[in-house]
């Protein structure tokens, strides 16, 4: 019955893993694939918006 636990729980974490790392590579190939020129615009207008803030929170260092 031990055996059965184990073998039931390596599958588990086999099957979430692969899934995990399915979408993360098929993230990155559509991002690549379907991207296009302006792949990284929102985060050159997001840093362009931000230029210039304050920064809050957090412990001074």
């Amino acid at each position: 019955m031990a055996s059965y636990i184990m073998d039931l729980g390596l599958i588990a974490v086999l099957v979430i893993g692969i899934t995990a790392l399915m979408g993360v590579m098929a993230n990155g190939v559509g991002e690549r694939v379907f991207g296009g020129k302006s792949g990284t615009d929102i985060v050159n207008r997001d840093s362009h918006v931000k230029n210039g803030w304050k920064n809050v929170g957090g412990r001074k260092k």
